[in-house]
């Protein structure tokens, strides 16, 4: 009985390492299946693995919240009275803008912004990073009277830093293979048209301002190509002469739009088109979407029954004639019925607005999007 006694304790204790062993294989392979699943999620579910995002308030995020002497700032209401638990984040927009759809179109949480991390004294996320500015623009000149915002060059500055946390997280085979797959969002150049148009001494031509901002432009492209950047999202500038601002100061008093800055936005929008696809050319790889803002727009003003809004001139949230007098401040008076209006304040889109609009730019046909669309952008090799 002895004898069986042992045998039946040696073949438990044998079971239950083995039963212990198994238990082991099966966590260890579930486990690296996550890991797989997660992995895929980022590369293909989620579309791409990180979005830098470059510009000014049609895509901060909050950037501007932490410049502590700048007036350009929506940290404040009635801005956000749309946005997840209705608060203002610093987006200049009754709730999400196209930086957050953008994101959301690929799988992914919003970038964050990029002066909201630098304190944090960690590691930059894998996941992308928004470096724009309200009112910043491609000139370092554009809106600094005041100081008020981060110039291009300046969001590439801090890029670079970014770049180089990349690196030394996932070394520069994979991080080089990390940004290859990323998307360079771009939304710039607004600012540079309307501080032209406001100002009362003109040092250059209407022509030469525009050649030059495609010329400073295709420099900073370069520079984020130098750093990684293969796919980009350029987006040309709307019909700036339609903002609420601008049809205001029309001598007449048409509140109708201003046909001087249209068309000379139309005008860089030609030199931006030429210009990015000779980069096509000349950097290789160089893949991009130019992102056609001022179609989309007039779209809207020309048809907005189509696209369901019923006021296309005025501004949601403002002051004064068109409520456009002051910017969205919470003195302003502001409208219930937000989406039936293509503009939130004196400048910037309501998120009905941006919604179609980055619907329209990502899987839709020219002329929206250019010579592909954004999820094209992200299938290409």
């Amino acid at each position: 009985m002895a004898g069986c006694s042992m045998i039946s304790i040696s073949w438990s204790f044998y079971f239950w390492v083995w039963v212990m062993v198994m238990i082991m294989i099966m966590s260890f392979m579930t486990t690296a299946t996550s890991s797989s699943s997660r992995s895929s999620l980022r590369e293909a579910g989620g579309k791409v693995p990180a979005i830098y995002v470059f510009g000014d308030s049609l895509v901060d995020v909050g950037n501007n919240n932490h410049l502590k002497t700048s007036f350009a700032r929506a940290d404040f209401p009635h801005n956000g009275i749309d946005f997840p638990g209705r608060h203002p984040t610093g987006r200049f927009c009754n709730g999400k803008n196209s930086a957050d759809f953008l994101a959301e179109k690929v799988g992914m949480e919003s970038q964050p912004p990029y002066l909201g991390l630098n304190d944090t004294k960690i590691a930059f996320p894998l996941t992308g990073v928004n470096f724009a500015s309200g009112g910043a623009g491609i000139f370092n000149s554009t809106d600094q009277k005041y100081g008020q915002s981060i110039p291009l060059t300046k969001q590439i500055e801090f890029y670079k830093i970014v770049y180089e946390d990349v690196v030394k997280q996932l070394g520069s085979t994979a991080a080089e293979r990390h940004l290859s797959k990323s998307l360079f969002a771009v939304v710039i150049g607004s600012n540079d048209l309307l501080d032209y148009f406001k100002s009362g001494s003109r040092p250059s031509t209407p022509k030469e301002h525009v050649d030059l901002m495609v010329f400073n432009l295709k420099h900073a492209l370069k520079r984020l190509h130098d750093f990684g950047g293969r796919k980009f999202l350029v987006a040309g500038v709307g019909a700036v002469g339609c903002c609420p601002s601008q049809r205001t100061q029309n001598t007449n008093k048409s509140e109708e739009c201003n046909d001087e800055a249209n068309h000379w936005s139309a005008k860089y929008n030609q030199g931006l088109r030429a210009m990015l696809k000779a980069l096509s050319y000349e950097l290789k790889p160089f893949k991009y979407s130019y992102l056609d803002i001022f179609t989309v727009f007039a779209d809207f003003i020309h048809s907005p029954s189509k696209y369901g809004f019923t006021e296309y001139k005025a501004a949601c949230c403002g002051i004064g004639t068109l409520n456009a007098d002051l910017p969205c401040l919470p003195i302003s008076s502001v409208c219930d019925n937000r989406s039936s209006h293509v503009f939130w304040d004196l400048y910037h889109p309501t998120e009905a607005s941006v919604r179609i609009f980055v619907d329209l730019v990502f899987d839709g046909s020219p002329p929206y999007a250019v010579p592909i669309n954004v999820e094209q952008l992200i299938a290409a090799a």
